[in-house]
């Protein structure tokens, strides 16, 4: 904890960060929640909730590695604060939607998000490092993903309740309040880089820079598997976790809502512990070890009603997840960070959020086929056996740093 306090005490710019990206996020679940609620309210159609998510996935798809170009050549810091500003602008169609015929106007909000977001998250990836030395790394994405965990349990029980109370109209006026606080925050962040070359960017040849690079690396090439197995499994995930509660374990919509909050405040624990005795691990086995362990528990997780129907495990289970879920997450993205120079880190990371919106994307299109002429619980079991895939792919073919061999090791590497 000592250490914690240290690295945040002498660090006003980390602080500042970590506090707008906690806004943000926040104002990002409420958004998500909210509309989600919202539009079948309008519309009452699984077709049209539905198309909610393809708005939010293709802008990922198509600008992601775009964004990330972008995030290489401007001021991040600057990046941040009007992508910010831009997502307040972008809410105010939002005010005009009053019942289901306007619902394109939703659409058109969230797909406008969408297209700003990996601009934000580009530039923020890219920003860590510059800000604290590589041996707080991992503490810091460890701070950084426990954030991300308290916006979704605090943003996703805001949008429902400011969606019950306001509707979409209220939605948005509070999502303006988040992003611009954000931005508030941001802008106060004393490091600066050095923009990029005044010339016009070659867009494509530096996306295509930026791909070269990520299948160049042995490093890069094992995290785009990852991102790949890993991407279809979250969205079977997601697709099937409401199917399984219902369908396979008898819950009710109050059910839900508990095995919701157990994931976020598993992951909230598990953030906590990885901040605090993270440092301790090498991230090459914080990445690997936690992506298999989160694997095995999401497979206990979806078989354990071939033996009883009880819902009181589930709960409990989604809960330990948060474990190795923070440790992978810390691992994974420090991993990222080392094996990406700050020139380019922008343009890969944005490379591999298009590859992750691409494979969510299949992940989802797969579960919802599938789901049904399958069988819920065998397709949930294939996203359990994806991660502990990934998992083995990691600690088998991910290259082992120097400092982590023993000495007879390490004559043999420089042989």
């Amino acid at each position: 904890m000592r250490r914690l306090w240290r690295i945040l005490a002498g660090n006003g710019d980390l602080r500042l960060l970590l506090a707008a990206n906690l806004v943000s996020l926040t104002g990002d679940w409420i958004l998500r929640t909210g509309l989600a609620y919202q539009v079948y309210v309008l519309t009452g159609s699984t077709l049209a909730s539905a198309g909610s998510v393809l708005a939010s996935l293709l802008p990922q798809i198509a600008l992601g590695s775009v964004a990330g170009v972008y995030a290489d050549r401007w001021d991040r810091r600057r990046t941040m604060v009007v992508t910010n500003v831009l997502m307040v602008v972008a809410l105010l169609p939002l005010l005009a939607v009053q019942h289901a015929g306007q619902v394109w106007l939703v659409y058109l909000v969230i797909a406008a998000q969408s297209c700003l977001a990996p601009f934000f998250t580009s530039a923020e990836a890219a920003l860590v490092p510059s800000l604290v030395p590589d041996g707080h790394l991992v503490t810091v994405n460890s701070l950084n993903g426990q954030a991300r965990e308290v916006a979704r349990l605090v943003g996703a029980a805001l949008g429902g309740v400011i969606a019950a109370m306001g509707g979409i109209a209220l939605l948005s006026l509070a999502n303006m309040v988040t992003f611009a606080l954000a931005a508030g925050l941001l802008w106060l962040i004393r490091t600066r880089r050095r923009s990029g070359s005044a010339k016009r960017a070659h867009v494509v040849r530096e996306w295509a820079e930026g791909l070269r690079t990520a299948l160049s690396s042995r490093v890069l090439q094992v995290f785009l598997a990852f991102t790949v197995i890993t991407g279809i499994g979250e969205a079977i995930m997601g697709t099937l976790i409401a199917p399984f509660v219902r369908d396979v374990l008898g819950g009710d919509a109050r059910a839900f809502g508990v095995i919701m909050a157990a994931q976020a405040v598993g992951g909230i624990v598990g953030g906590l512990v990885a901040t605090l005795i993270g440092h301790h691990f090498a991230p090459r086995a914080m990445f690997g070890w936690g992506t298999l362990a989160f694997g095995a528990l999401d497979l206990v997780l979806f078989l354990y009603p071939l033996v009883t129907h009880a819902l009181w495990p589930a709960p409990v289970l989604i809960a330990l997840v948060g474990l190795p879920a923070a440790f992978l997450t810390a691992g994974g993205m420090t991993v990222f960070q080392n094996a990406t120079a700050d020139d380019h880190r922008g343009r890969v990371f944005g490379a591999m959020a298009a590859v992750n919106g691409a494979a969510m994307l299949l992940g989802t299109i797969a579960a919802g086929t599938l789901g049904e002429r399958v069988g819920i619980l065998p397709v949930l079991a294939v996203q359990g056996a994806a991660y502990c895939l990934a998992g083995v792919v990691v600690l088998l073919a991910l290259p082992i740093p120097l400092m982590e061999r023993q000495p007879g090791e390490r004559e043999v590497a420089a042989a």
